[in-house]
């Protein structure tokens, strides 16, 4: 699968990156240079929180509608297990990927494995999927359990250091663990949906207080989609800045990145329409397969793209200052 590229450039020697200003690190751990992003940690802990009591307050208006206790339980522990468990293998499967080894891939193997190296993270599976489509995506329940997936029109559009700064951008989402924070929390607004449409579909017909419960029943499950989605959507966003940081911090190169996003923006609009139907698979994505300019930015997945250049411009001024200023002064 191993696909050729016009004016590449050299894999191997490594990257040369820049040092690191301190106030970039300032908060890493001893085992990984990407370091612990505490503005994601609140986030993601306060967002299952608040899908966590959402839950419960759904749970008990369903069961004083008159819905069976031990039948809603199996319900969603079924479904939680399914999520959390198998929803990266079946949606690698819906989008047709399937592992690479570092014979098909060898220059993500490599990538790969150095930055894991200096990110202190067990080597993810590969994957890639043959589309027009250039993008990237991470998923898995944890380090040990995670894959990385990239296109064959990332690989054949990106140079090298781009590439790298995308799939850096993908490891830190693993070594954050946000990729397992979403899995969750799209399982509620999963187990609402389904509610709204069985009740929709064998729900009413009854007598007042049958037809009482199934009203309050279908408004507390659109109340819980609703909520759930707009928390997801807005961790959604922050993580893609913490993933930007990461790979910045990683890769020493917050310009390649930039230069990456702006590449994968501009070839976006020229992906046909029939390629673009994994747009469920958004809030995975490094750029959304549908990215609109909307004044209704709360129901995003992604920041908005000049957001995130700016940022790593000037992160990457940052890093040139920093090693301008080690450099001996003129004699």
């Amino acid at each position: 699968m191993s696909l050729p590229r016009t004016e590449r450039e050299p894999v191997t020697p490594p990257y040369e990156p820049f040092m690191v200003p301190v106030k970039m690190v300032s908060m890493t751990r001893s085992t990984s240079v990407i370091g612990r992003d505490r503005g994601l940690q609140a986030r993601m802990l306060m967002t299952m929180f608040l899908l966590g009591a959402l839950y419960v307050a759904f749970m008990g208006v369903l069961f004083a509608a008159g819905a069976g206790a031990v039948t809603i339980v199996a319900l969603a522990g079924g479904m939680l297990a399914l999520q959390y468990f198998a929803s990266d293998k079946i949606a690698l499967a819906s989008m047709g990927a399937r592992e690479a080894s570092p014979k098909e891939a060898p220059e993500l193997h490599q990538i790969v494995e150095r930055l894991c190296l200096q990110a202190d993270l067990p080597k993810p599976r590969i994957a890639m999927v043959q589309s027009t489509m250039p993008n990237a995506f991470a998923l898995g329940r944890s380090p040990k359990h995670a894959t990385v997936c990239a296109t064959s029109a990332i690989v054949e559009l990106l140079s090298p250091s781009e590439l790298e700064g995308v799939i850096a951008h993908e490891l830190t989402h693993v070594a954050n663990r946000d990729v397992a924070i979403m899995t969750l929390a799209s399982f509620f607004a999963s187990l609402a949906a389904m509610i709204m449409q069985f009740g929709f579909f064998f729900g009413g017909g009854g007598d007042d207080d049958e037809n009482a419960g199934f009203f309050l029943m279908i408004v507390a499950a659109m109340a819980t989609y609703v909520i759930s989605f707009v928390l997801m959507q807005a961790l959604s966003r922050y993580r893609e800045f913490a993933a930007d940081r990461g790979a910045a911090v990683l890769t020493g190169r917050p310009s390649a990145l930039a230069s990456a996003l702006l590449k994968i923006s501009q070839g976006m609009e020229r992906v046909p329409t029939r390629d673009l139907r994994h747009a469920e698979m958004n809030a995975f994505y490094i750029f959304p397969a549908k990215a609109k300019r909307s004044m209704f930015n709360i129901f995003s997945t992604h920041p908005p793209i000049e957001q995130r250049i700016a940022r790593l411009e000037r992160m990457e001024s940052e890093l040139q200052g920093t090693a301008g200023s080690m450099l001996p002064a003129a004699a």
